[in-house]
């Protein structure tokens, strides 16, 4: 008996940009390039994605 290929599917880029664009908006700040080397540095050594920190921050201030 011949076993049963599961069968892939894939999303399709356009589809997951439209979920993006419904679901999350675009916060930019221009920021020092020091400030923004050593931001970036210290995120990829401690493994955290820039976002995390960013929403963490926005989060923080909103329940002040």
């Amino acid at each position: 008996r011949m076993a049963e290929e599961k069968r892939k599917t894939k999303t399709s880029t356009a589809v997951k940009q439209r979920y993006i664009d419904k679901t999350y908006d675009i916060i930019s700040a221009r920021v020092p390039k020091e400030l923004a080397a050593a931001f970036k540095e210290k995120c990829a050594a401690e493994g955290v994605p820039q976002a995390q920190i960013i929403k963490k921050a926005i989060e923080d201030f909103l329940a002040e």
